[in-house]
C-alpha cells in the first residue's frame, strides 16, 4: 500500500531554512506526480507545491513562490522541499502526497517558525 513518511521539520527562527524529506514506498514513485501540502493551526489543508514525475516541471503557491523549492530523487524514492526565508505564517504541519487532493498524505512533519 502507499506509504509516505515526512521528516525534517523543527523549530526555526524567521528568515531561517529547513529541508523536508518524504520517503515513498508501495507505488511506482518515478511515475507519480508528487505534492506538498501544509496545514496551519486551526486552518484547512493548503496546497504548497507540485512536481512532475521526472522533476522537470514544478509549480508553487503564490505564498511560497521564490522561497521554497521542490525536488525529487527517483533513485531514492524521495521527495524534498527546501524552504528558505521562512516566515511565521509558514508554521504548520507539512505533508507530502501523490494525489492532488492530499488524500494519500503521510503523518506529516511539524514546522514552527518563531523567534
Amino acid at each position: 500500500q502507499v506509504q509516505l513518511v515526512e521528516s525534517g521539520g523543527g523549530l526555526v527562527q524567521p528568515g531561517g531554512s529547513l529541508r523536508l524529506s518524504c520517503a515513498a514506498s508501495g507505488f511506482t514513485f518515478s511515475s507519480s506526480w508528487m505534492y506538498w501540502f501544509r496545514q496551519a493551526p486551526g486552518k484547512g489543508l493548503e496546497w504548497v507545491s507540485v512536481i512532475n514525475f521526472r522533476g522537470g516541471g514544478t509549480n508553487y503557491a503564490d505564498s511560497v513562490k521564490g522561497r521554497f523549492t521542490i525536488s525529487r530523487d527517483n533513485a531514492k524514492n524521495t521527495l524534498y522541499l527546501q524552504m528558505n526565508s521562512l516566515k511565521s505564517e509558514d508554521t504548520g504541519v507539512y505533508y507530502c502526497a501523490k494525489d492532488l487532493r492530499g488524500d494519500t498524505r503521510g503523518q506529516g512533519t511539524q514546522v514552527t517558525v518563531s523567534s
